[in-house]
């Protein structure tokens, strides 16, 4: 039997159901936030600070809905200059304990920014509470990576009465819904054969996982990326087209000739036509010299759509790949140790 088809070897393998949390991603799509946010000052500039899974969603937001004034993510202890009294800040940190993201709050406060909170615990809930700022609360319970889409909802519902995006949470609500029906051929009791998560988990299996897509695309290729680190304790790196092609394109010309990578693309017919045509040209010419690109066409029709389609299926192909890897799609006890460490 195929051991992605093997119940028992799941069950061991992934104890705290990861698939299962991935399954159930959908419903973030459409929950309800108890906090809201008002300006005091028309808002000209947004500034999201937060690390990993708690950054990741903001790279969503950067292509789905897009803001009609700059917007900025801060993965680190430092905010930017300009932030001020008509900056819109968002401390973002699922544990509610990362000392990046507490110290930019800090700093924000120093400046007089308008201050929105989300997390699920810790620090930061304590602070909103302290400070009556507006909370956004993330259910425990679930790891960061796995919660994206529950940020932004998060993040659509803190800005939607400020006029600064077009879209709303409608959408995401609808998109929600739809997806259920995609990822339902990716459970752990559709056989491989018919499993087309499971298929590419296996195509995988062994290998750096190096991922490449669009402007447009490329937050769920980043997703891929950190979902292979943390679920599949897995190499991977990512990149995006056009930039590819002006460094890292020469980079795959050189020895060795055999390299133990897995190349995928993930190529959108939302991108823009010279994009498309870059992924095509550059399959051509590097032919021989790396590994044959498996190729992942999103489905759906708008962005929005093919974002959340391509966000769910990273997750299951990389718990899958875990699996296979022998190791616990869930825990990321060395981060962990290294914070402890940190002190």
């Amino acid at each position: 039997m195929e051991i992605l088809d093997n119940a028992n070897v799941i069950a061991q393998r992934d104890p705290q159901d990861a698939l299962g949390i991935a399954a159930g991603q959908c419903e973030y799509f459409s929950r309800q936030f108890d906090a809201e946010f008002a300006a005091r000052l028309p808002i000209l500039n947004v500034v999201w600070a937060g690390m990993g899974g708690s950054a990741l969603p903001m790279v969503v937001v950067q292509s789905w809905p897009q803001l009609r004034v700059p917007f900025e993510v801060v993965r680190n202890y430092d905010i930017p200059p300009y932030v001020g009294e008509q900056t819109l800040f968002v401390a973002s940190s699922y544990s509610g304990n990362t000392e990046e993201t507490l110290e930019a709050l800090h700093q924000a406060e120093q400046k007089g920014a308008q201050i929105a909170i989300v997390a699920a615990g810790g620090k930061l809930v304590d602070i909103a509470n302290e400070k009556n700022y507006p909370l956004f609360s993330i259910p425990a319970g679930i790891q960061p990576r796995m919660a994206t889409f529950y940020f932004v909802n998060a993040f659509v519902t803190i800005v939607k009465s400020l006029g600064i995006v077009d879209q709303d949470a409608g959408e995401l609500a609808t998109t929600g819904d739809w997806l259920r029906g995609e990822i339902s051929g990716w459970a752990a009791d559709v056989p491989t054969e018919h499993n087309y998560a499971k298929q590419l988990a296996l195509q995988l299996m062994g290998k750096t996982v190096i991922m490449y897509a669009g402007p447009r695309l490329y937050p769920a290729a980043n997703k891929w990326k950190i979902c292979m680190n943390e679920n599949a304790k897995n190499t991977a790196w990512v990149n995006q087209y056009p930039e590819f092609n002006h460094n890292e394109f020469m980079g795959w010309t050189s020895h060795p000739i055999e390299k133990p990578f897995a190349v995928v693309e993930i190529r959108s017919s939302l991108e823009h036509a010279r994009v498309q045509k870059r992924f095509e040209i550059s399959e051509r010419l590097l032919s021989g010299m790396r590994p044959a690109p498996i190729v992942v066409v999103p489905h759906g029709e708008t962005l929005l759509q093919q974002l959340a389609w391509s966000f769910a299926l990273g997750d299951f192909v990389s718990i899958y790949l875990g699996i296979l890897n022998g190791v616990n799609p869930t825990p990321v006890e060395l981060v962990e140790k290294l914070k402890k460490e940190l002190g």
